[in-house]
């Protein structure tokens, strides 16, 4: 073996373990409130002391994964440290837990107001404290799950589209509009919210089209058309089954967003409302930014010129509805537009 590898394996042995336990910053001024809390969770969790509000906001610079906070402390608050982290990028996102013998509901609800995620009561009970970290440290695991999904889908997507030779700023605007169209629908917020997640996913199983077909600049013949009308199909089984419903939703959108109104989209034929509205709100903000930007095959749409191609599809291609409602979204259509243009 390698003398360098010898010796960092070697270090690697004797190299004492990462301590991964999560960090939480505890902030009072009274060293015998700080010292209970020690003795509460020292054993499960990495501590961080503050005994003012100045030292507080320097050691959450540390970014620790939760805050206990002191309410009554001399000179700044807890109130004001609460205040200047969710102030700061830096540390807006950890979850501050307030720790305070103010026990009037008013003083709780300006914790809640400034963006505390719990209120404890002194003198604190130690399954109390114990059950209220463990919950919010679990919140924040599942938040960051739940981000790295996101992210993921989003990867997913952009890699659907450099392999069609598009920018990602194609799958922004389109998720954009389909936003937009489904808020002016009347749709959730939390539907909203995984269409605008999902939509990027709506071609990527042109990742499994053979450049030889994906990327010919002439027409295509019958059976390369039969080979490209096979990526629903495949985005669907890329993106496979899953229990969330963003996934679930980002599948449908993928196997169904090229259906049509009349029945005549493929691969199944499905017609009308027997075609998801979410594939169906994706298909009129695909079409739309498709025919509005460059494309190798052909020049820019005018707007206009879009808006009356999606007027005469109404009932043909589109669901007339949600035609009627993107076609009174031109103010926002034209910010979108000039945000993520090209």
């Amino acid at each position: 073996m390698d003398t360098r590898l010898e010796t960092a394996a070697a270090h690697a042995r004797t190299a004492p373990p990462v301590d991964q336990r999560k960090r939480i910053l505890v902030v009072d001024d009274e060293p015998t409130n700080l010292h209970v809390l020690r003795q509460l969770l020292q054993d499960e969790y990495r501590l961080l002391f503050a005994t003012d509000g100045p030292k507080a906001l320097q050691l959450a610079q540390q970014k620790p994964d939760l805050i206990l906070l002191d309410v009554m402390m001399p000179g700044m608050d807890g109130y004001a440290v609460c205040q200047h982290l969710k102030a700061d990028s830096a540390t807006a996102a950890i979850p501050v837990i307030f720790v305070t013998a103010l026990s009037d509901s008013e003083d709780e609800e300006r914790g809640f107001a400034l963006g505390g995620v719990d209120y404890i009561v002194k003198p604190v009970r130690a399954p109390v404290v114990r059950a209220r970290v463990r919950t919010h440290l679990s919140l924040v695991r599942a938040e960051s799950l739940r981000q790295s999904r996101l992210q993921i889908v989003q990867c997913l997507g952009r890699a659907a589209e450099y392999k069609d030779n598009e920018t990602g700023k194609h799958v922004i605007r389109m998720s954009l509009y389909a936003r937009a169209l489904a808020q002016a629908y009347g749709c959730g917020p939390e539907w909203v919210e995984d269409l605008f997640n999902a939509a990027p996913m709506h071609d990527v199983g042109k990742i499994g089209i053979p450049d030889a077909v994906l990327l010919k600049p002439g027409p295509l013949d019958a059976e390369e058309w039969t080979v490209m009308r096979s990526h629903p199909q495949l985005g669907a089984d890329i993106i496979g089954e899953h229990a969330f419903p963003m996934l679930q939703m980002a599948r449908t959108i993928a196997l169904t967003h090229h259906e049509k109104w009349d029945g005549k989209g493929y691969p199944h034929g499905l017609e009308g409302t027997d075609i998801p509205l979410e594939a169906r709100i994706v298909a009129i903000a695909d079409v739309f930014d498709a025919l509005t930007t460059v494309r190798p095959y052909k020049q820019a749409w005018s707007v206009e010129d879009a808006f009356a191609h999606l007027r005469a599809q109404a009932g043909l291609h589109f669901d007339p509805l949600l035609v009627e409602h993107f076609l009174g979204l031109g103010a926002e259509i034209g910010a979108i537009r000039t945000e993520w243009m090209d």
